[in-house]
């Protein structure tokens, strides 16, 4: 495994290869995707936190398997693992020099939480596979502390969507009807939300000052300092929630005129976005891949896809059938090369044996027959 660029059994990338943490991802993605967009092939792997919570390695691929019985093992017993870190390497053909030019990327990865309300990942390890990884020098530092967060689409939707409410409390406040009161405020939270008014009628007439910080309180606090704000005051004021470094959260009320509301308004759903896109992480990348049709070749790599469809784009399925479906929609064009070592004209018993004749073609000699 290691890097699609990688020494076979090494974790080690290919010299002049890009490494891709959460520092640099931002800033590198142009390149990977101008790489991809230009590239004739792509080559993939993956490395895990484990491969299997139940049979041995060898149980779980036994040779005598049906694709059935093999997706349905890998998918029981593999899925819980964590892809880690992601080799990518692009191939495009010079044909002046007749040879392939590559470039290959190493990406480390980790489901970090964007905020309290991400998804908080759980993944299980593998002694063994840490063992190895461990024995080959791969930083798990890198992983853990630098790793590029991702969420797969249903998750993405799920922010959209929580994005959207938030929005709505701002501008329409919940999508309140302002021309009617509020729900009615609990008895032990009316002397709460009366303070809160009577700061805001403060501000209001203040004309030295044009923001109040209020205190940090709970989100059913929150809610009902919206719902009395949008009654109260329709127009003319701004509720924004703040959290600090500790996760408190609190709301700063800003009184201004509706086209400074506009410019607020917009400047924040340019953060969300920002923020957005920040979450969605590593998937910009595999929808990149997808999206551009190219031949994605990988060496045993039922593995390498699952995990690819399972942790940045959806559940894998129970069916095999509808695996293979959406298999095809993700990677149209895929290419195993442990399967077509199998086959002639590289059908050999040792890998080390294939590598000598696919080294010829790729430095621009040509396969003897």
């Amino acid at each position: 495994s290691g890097s699609a660029g990688a020494a076979v059994g090494g974790g080690d990338p290919v010299p002049g290869g890009m490494e891709i943490t959460r520092g640099n991802f931002k800033s590198a993605l142009g390149t990977v995707y101008e790489a991809v967009e230009d590239a004739d092939f792509l080559a993939i792997d993956g490395e895990f936190s484990g491969i299997s919570d139940g049979p041995s390695v060898s149980a779980l691929t036994n040779g005598f398997d049906t694709p059935e019985e093999r997706y349905q093992k890998l998918r029981k017993h593999s899925m819980d693992f964590l892809l880690f870190q992601f080799g990518l390497c692009t191939f495009k053909y010079d044909h002046t020099a007749s040879k392939y030019n590559m470039k290959s990327f190493n990406f480390y990865i980790f489901p970090k939480p964007l905020n309290r309300t991400s998804p908080d990942v759980k993944f299980v390890c593998q002694s063994s596979s840490i063992d190895f990884l461990a024995n080959q020098g791969f930083d798990f530092n890198k992983v853990f502390r630098n790793g590029i967060p991702y969420l797969n689409q249903e998750e993405e939707r799920q922010l959209r969507e929580q994005y959207d409410e938030k929005r709505c409390q701002a501008n329409g406040l919940g999508g309140l009807d302002v021309a009617k009161p509020p729900s009615a405020v609990p008895e032990d939270q009316k002397e709460f939300i009366k303070k809160v008014v009577e700061r805001i009628e403060d501000l209001l007439q203040d004309e030295g000052n044009t923001t109040v910080q209020l205190e940090p309180c709970t989100g059913f606090q929150r809610k009902l300092i919206y719902q009395a704000l949008s009654w109260k005051y329709p127009k003319g004021i701004h509720v924004e929630t703040v959290e600090t470094e500790q996760k408190e959260r609190y709301m700063i009320i800003s009184k201004m005129d509706e086209e400074e509301r506009k410019r607020r308004e917009q400047e924040k759903r340019a953060r969300e976005q920002e923020e957005l896109r920040d979450a969605v992480g590593f998937s910009r990348v595999i929808h990149a891949l997808a999206n551009s049709g190219k031949l994605v070749v990988g060496h045993n790599m039922l593995l390498d896809v699952m995990h690819t469809i399972h942790q940045f784009y959806c559940s894998l399925p129970e069916d095999f059938r509808e695996f293979k479906e959406l298999a095809t929609c993700v990677f149209p064009r895929l290419l195993d090369t442990k399967l077509m070592a199998s086959t002639q004209p590289f059908k050999v018993g040792h890998l080390h044996f294939l590598i000598a004749p696919v080294k010829v073609v790729l430095s621009g000699g040509k396969l003897m027959k």
